[in-house]
């Protein structure tokens, strides 16, 4: 063959492979996209983080979060959080602290745009990913902590790598860092490999548990990447999971005390529906309702929490909810949230977030709670009716008081809830499905970029103003702004420009559908009413919107220093004393005189920081009754009297105040009825 035809030849076969190949690009592509679809598009999607940026009140929290134990538990917990520590590298903890730290720190310090911060977070990151060995394992690869007080569980359990995952996938969504795609693809392709030799339970039982966390980073994964691979990880992972699904709607887990442990309740009550996008069946709804269904009758409390002092353990308001419970709830319902785009899981958010978490937490974010009490009427160090006691320090606020798993893990709470006030929306457009002061940007039609200024005292007030500003090169763009109507609001406003846009029952998502220009006002008005719920032994809440109201109470505190065992629970802690009545049953009114009986005061301007008795922006006063034979049970309030009981023996009447739960250190939320 000549040189010429030779090369003819050439090119000829080169065509036939290069038109293969592209035959055979195009159907990879096409299986990838098929494959994509697999995953449920749900009807809400998180922003980068960083695209929103808290303000007033909820900024003042976040910025106490960077001056109080999270921007420097590096200092005040050394034991544990520093450079000895296992995800630096170091011999020392090698468990979930080092990484529950971080899984606060990080989004705070891109929320605040702290480059201190985010300095500190670096060292975690980069080590973390830098530890990825060929097999794709990662993290800590010793037997375990020889320091005392520490957890000793084998190094290599999957359960601290599910809190780095969702550390990583934070610091993906800030830094679009493509190491962090390398890194999980192969440790994911180590966990399909390692898996079925060593389930999620070979160590300890705690990532059987809590697997929906490993879960949710997967398809995270997968939607970035489309591996197919990782929709196979992902049912062995359900398959490995404590099955949440048929616990909820085929046993009576949730009515038995110690039938499990409460944060793992709270981590693992969104497994079915981390799963459902995947496989869409209609049972994973069902059980996650009936699951919260159950809690709520078994175990509820006014806060949103449950009887958990350690496991679960009844719905007296005596008995402890842990603090970790507390963010680890307010988690899930953000996720599943997103995926169903579903009320009650919002309202369900606020309700924590407005009541347990702020009063679980000093002022100055440096010390907390293990267990709060939703009747609580002394802190003080004593052995209580708990499940666990740990040296009867649980409801003293210190740094390491109860237990420290919730020093390290509390941090998450109010950035992740900031980070889900706004969502990005199916139809192109942005959601307001929770309420706070902030400010969102983002990108809404075909690409336009806008920022939205959320301004409002809610949920003291019932106001909330947003403010469009779009790119100056777009005069008006066309996109749907969701705005959620809560439940308990009966009927909704709706302003666009100082003109009625729309009225709207409560407990629906109203999607405004227009062209918008540049200063564009939305002003939504969401009306409160004082209404009433009942609880253990037909005691009484008294709430008002989002908000849950508890007694007044004087208080007095006292700094106690801690010479009986300051390496397990802290060299100091708080206790908080009484030094009013507390023991005050609420007089019988019907529905339709509840306004007229529970009197609502504004008291000025909101503050800055409204979480604390000196702050109260806004109480109720109402009529009540003290009842002497309800008393003090080893320092709590005692059995709690059924509501109503004939003859019970009763004081005169007196007017009691009431304000907003976070604000307390004391109260009692779920009163006693008695009788005229």
């Amino acid at each position: 063959m000549t040189r010429t035809l030779a090369f003819q030849f050439f090119l000829f076969c080169f065509s036939l492979t290069a038109w293969g190949q592209g035959k055979l690009n195009a159907s990879q592509s096409t299986t990838r996209s098929a494959s994509r679809a697999a995953i449920r598009k749900n009807p809400y999607g998180e922003l980068p983080l960083g695209a929103i940026k808290p303000q007033g009140w909820l900024r003042e929290m976040l910025v106490r979060q960077k001056n109080g134990a999270t921007g420097n538990l590096d200092k005040l917990y050394p034991l544990v959080m520093n450079e000895r520590n296992g995800w630096l590298g170091g011999d020392g903890d090698q468990w979930e602290r080092g990484p529950y730290w971080i899984d606060g720190l990080l989004p705070l310090a891109y929320m605040l745009d702290d480059q201190e911060l985010i300095n500190k977070t670096k060292p975690w990151v980069e080590w973390a990913i830098n530890s990825q060995q060929p097999n794709g394992y990662f993290g800590p690869s010793k037997d375990y902590s020889s320091e005392p007080g520490l957890q000793r569980d084998n190094s290599r359990d999957w359960w601290p790598k599910m809190v780095m995952l969702k550390i990583l996938k934070q610091y993906y969504s800030a830094t679009n860092d493509k190491r962090v795609i390398n890194l999980m693809t192969n440790y994911f392709k180590y966990q399909l490999k390692e898996l079925p030799k060593k389930p999620l339970d070979h160590w300890t039982y705690w990532a059987r548990y809590r697997g929906g966390d490993n879960l949710m980073v997967v398809y995270w994964l997968y939607s970035i990447t489309g591996d197919k691979f990782l929709l196979d990880l992902g049912d062995l992972i359900h398959k490995q999971t404590f099955d949440y699904t048929n616990a909820f709607l085929h046993t009576d887990m949730l009515s038995k005390p110690g039938s499990i442990h409460c944060v793992n309740l709270a981590q693992g009550i969104k497994a079915p529906l981390i799963y459902y996008q995947h496989h869409p069946e209609k049972k994973y709804l069902d059980a996650t309702k009936k699951g919260f269904a159950d809690l709520r009758k078994y175990n509820g409390m006014a806060h949103g929490l449950y009887g958990g002092d350690e496991a679960l353990h009844g719905n007296n308001p005596t008995q402890g909810s842990e603090l970790c419970s507390a963010v680890e709830m307010m988690f899930s319902l953000e996720s599943m949230l997103a995926i169903t785009g579903d009320i009650g899981f919002a309202d369900h958010l606020e309700k924590i977030a407005f009541n347990a978490l702020p009063a679980q937490i000093s002022d100055d974010f440096m010390t907390r709670q293990y267990f709060q009490q939703a009747n609580q009427v002394m802190a003080t160090r004593q052995v209580r009716n708990f499940g666990d006691n740990h040296g009867g320090t649980d409801v003293c606020f210190g740094l390491l008081s109860g237990y420290p798993c919730c020093t390290s893990n509390m941090h998450q709470g109010w950035p992740k809830f900031t980070q889900n006030l706004w969502y990005t929306t199916a139809d192109k457009g942005i959601a307001a499905l929770v309420y706070a002061p902030s400010e969102a940007k983002t990108t809404v039609a075909n690409g336009i970029n806008v920022t939205i200024n959320e301004e409002t005292n809610y949920p003291f007030e019932e106001t909330i103003k947003f403010t469009l500003t779009t790119d100056k090169t777009v005069k008006s763009v066309s996109f749907p702004f969701h705005l959620r109507i809560p439940e308990w609001c009966t009927k909704a406003s709706i302003k666009i420009n100082g003109n009625t846009w729309q009225e709207a029952n409560g407990n629906q998502i109203v999607t405004i559908n227009r062209t918008w220009q540049s200063g564009d006002l939305v002003e939504l008005e969401l009306p409160m009413h004082v209404s009433k719920n009942v609880w253990f032994e037909n005691s009484m809440s008294v709430e008002r919107g989002p908000i849950v109201y508890g007694l007044k109470i004087g208080e007095e505190s006292k700094l106690v220093k801690n010479d009986k065992d300051p390496i397990d629970y802290g060299s100091s802690y708080v206790e908080v004393r009484p030094t009013t009545p507390w023991n005050y049953g609420l007089i019988p009114v019907p529905d339709n005189k509840l306004a007229e009986a529970y009197k609502v005061e504004k008291r000025g301007p909101v503050s800055p920081f409204p979480w604390n008795l000196e702050s109260v922006p806004i109480q109720i006063k109402t009529r009540a009754r003290r009842i002497p034979s309800w008393g003090l049970y080893n320092e709590s309030a005692g059995q709690l009297p059924y509501s109503s009981i004939y003859n019970l023996e009763t004081g005169a009447e007196e007017e009691i105040t009431l304000i907003p739960y976070g604000c307390t250190n004391l109260r009692i939320s779920q009163f006693p009825v008695v009788r005229k």
